[in-house]
Formats: C-alpha cells, sequence, structure tokens
C-alpha cells in the first residue's frame, strides 16, 4: 500500500537500482523500487535492449535486456514492491507518525521510507540531435539515436556517426546483420574502450576520422547520406538506408536539484564512501553519484557495487547496532 512505511526504497529500476534491491533484501529490508518508465531497466531498456555488454562479472558477454531479465529474476527471492510510470517530483522530511520518515510524492501519490536510494542514472535525457539538412525529416525513417530492435537493420546499408562506446559497440554488433557498415567521426581520438577499438580496427568496417554528416536525402526513407571531411572541405556522397547518430545525451537532474542535496556538478550529487548524501539517510549510487576524493566512473559494475555499499549502510542508519559488513552471501541461509 502507498501509505505504508519502507525500510529502503529506491528511485530508478535501472541495473544498479535492481541489484540494490536485491542486496536490501539480503539484509532483510523492505524494499520499494519506484521508476518513471512503464517497465525495468532503465537505459538498457530504452536506449539499447539488444546491445551486448561484455564488462559484467562472470558474463562473457550479455545482451542488456537479458541481463534486465536476469536481474529481474535474483529479485524474486525476496519481492521487492515495483511501481512503474510514477516520477518522483518533490521529497520532504515528514515527522507527523511515530517516527520520522522520508516522504516522496509522485504523480499518483505519497511513499514513505525510512532510507532511501536515488539510482536514476543519468536522470532525465534527451539524445543529442544533429541539426544537418535532412535529419529530423527522416527521423524513425532511417534517420535512428537509439537501437531497440535491431531486425530492422538486417541486410541495410549502415553509417554510424559518433566516437563512443555505443557507436564502436554497435559497429561491431551489427557488422554479421548488417550488410555494409561505415563508421565516422569528427575527431582522431575516441573515446572508447581500447579493446573495442582494436577489434573494431581489426575488422573491415571502414573508419573515417575527421569526417562528419553534412546532409540526408531520400525519398520514402533515407537514400544518401553527404559527408565533409572537415579539415580538407573533402565531400563524399554515401548510398545508405540507415543513419544511426550515436552523439551522447543531454542529461538533467530535474526536479532533483530542488532537494536540498549537495551537488557534485550538474550531472552528480556528491556522496561520501557509504554512498551516503548530506542528507541524512539518503544515498545515491551509479552514474547519478559522484563520490568525494574520486571521479563518476560510469560503469554498470561500478554501480552494482555502489548500491551494495548503500544497502549494507541503510541498515546501520536504521539500526546503528547493526553491522555494516553482514558477513559474505555464501554463508548466508537464503
Amino acid at each position: 500500500m502507498i501509505d505504508e512505511i519502507y525500510d529502503f526504497t529506491i528511485i530508478g529500476a535501472g541495473p544498479t537500482g535492481l541489484f540494490g534491491a536485491f542486496y536490501a533484501g539480503l539484509r532483510s529490508l523492505k524494499t520499494k523500487v519506484i521508476e518513471a518508465l512503464p517497465e525495468p531497466g532503465g537505459q538498457l531498456a530504452v536506449l539499447y535492449p539488444e546491445k551486448m555488454i561484455y564488462d559484467v562479472p562472470g558474463h562473457p558477454h550479455v545482451m542488456a535486456r537479458d541481463l534486465v531479465k536476469l536481474l529481474m529474476e535474483q529479485n524474486e527471492r525476496f519481492d521487492p514492491l515495483y511501481v512503474y510510470n510514477e516520477a518522483v517530483e518533490s521529497l520532504e522530511r515528514d515527522e507527523s507518525g511515530d517516527e520520522p520518515v522520508w516522504a516522496l510524492e509522485t504523480n499518483a501519490g505519497i511513499h514513505r521510507t525510512r532510507t532511501l536510494l536515488i539510482s536514476a542514472g543519468i536522470g532525465a535525457f534527451a539524445p543529442n540531435k544533429l541539426d544537418k539538412p535532412g535529419v529530423a525529416g527522416f527521423e524513425g525513417r532511417g534517420i535512428n539515436y537509439f537501437v531497440q530492435d535491431r531486425r530492422p537493420f538486417r541486410h541495410r546499408r549502415i553509417l554510424i556517426v559518433g566516437g563512443g562506446d555505443t557507436a564502436i559497440d554497435w559497429c561491431l554488433n551489427l557488422r554479421d546483420w548488417a550488410d555494409e557498415i561505415t563508421l565516422i567521426h569528427r575527431r582522431h581520438e575516441f573515446r572508447a574502450h581500447e579493446s573495442s577499438l582494436a577489434e573494431l580496427r581489426e575488422s573491415e568496417i571502414p573508419m573515417l576520422t575527421h569526417w562528419e554528416l553534412a546532409s540526408v536525402e531520400g525519398t520514402e526513407g533515407v537514400e544518401r547520406a553527404h559527408i565533409v571531411e572537415n579539415k580538407t572541405g573533402e565531400e563524399r556522397t554515401l548510398d545508405v538506408d540507415v543513419i544511426l547518430l550515436s552523439l551522447g545525451f543531454k542529461a538533467s537532474l530535474g526536479p532533483l536539484v530542488q532537494w536540498g542535496l549537495e551537488l557534485a556538478d550538474k550531472r552528480h550529487l556528491r556522496v561520501n564512501g557509504f554512498m551516503e548524501t548530506n542528507r541524512p539517510g539518503i544515498f545515491a549510487a551509479g552514474d547519478i553519484a559522484a563520490v568525494e576524493g574520486s571521479e563518476p566512473l560510469s560503469l554498470i559494475v561500478t554501480g552494482f557495487g555502489q548500491a551494495a555499499i548503500a544497502a549494507n549502510a541503510a541498515v546501520r542508519h536504521i539500526n546503528p547496532e547493526s553491522n555494516l559488513f553482514p558477513g559474505h552471501s555464501s554463508d548466508l541461509r537464503l
């Protein structure tokens, strides 16, 4: 019930939040997960459900949507309450009852909790769009900013634009799926894992650096991409069916900035080594957290570790006599 007080409430059902719910279950915390989207998974579900992930321990490779499914299966042991399609709009301290709790107001009501984990990823996000002739007009008709289903890319000629992990990963993931792939990047340097870049360089996929998309043409869908070399001005025309723009995202903390939480910068909440924010009982983990004395490292595995720390610290916050370290999971009777 929405008026019931929970021990541990998590904002965000991405991989960090889902693992946080599991670890809270290990510590016998009554747990609720609130997600603004209609399904779990966060960015994995919305942006790249069919993207292969290579840096999750114990998995040589795992598809994003399968990782979400496995995390949900892992949580079945403790049966946390999932609340979807609710965005948390405000946070207040409620001292009207027998004990002080945090009250989270969403578009549907009030949720009360003793402790709170904010694992909202990069917050509200939207893809960086490219303002070039023809691009906007072909969105959904050949212009894509992310891939939720790779079936439409089968036997297509694809142009991928970008120099980060997402662009490189899609080159590798689609190389045996598409008929032809070309990668262009406006700089010589890439912002991707070295091993992925090495694998791409050994493939037959052309990697054109210092090239940019100038315009797009077609009738019912994309048919041609005009690209330009930004150092020499050389122009080329590529016959393509699909253009995948992997240009990053604009992120915003949204209403979080009104909650009295200390910010490390415009995108991160400042936390200490126990993942505690400046407000007692409120923790942050994953992409949204910046640990004092360190630099944010936006990796799924980092979020997993931070979520476990936060869940253990929440137990001690609720009951100061509890141990922070519960012992190894193999020592617990589950």
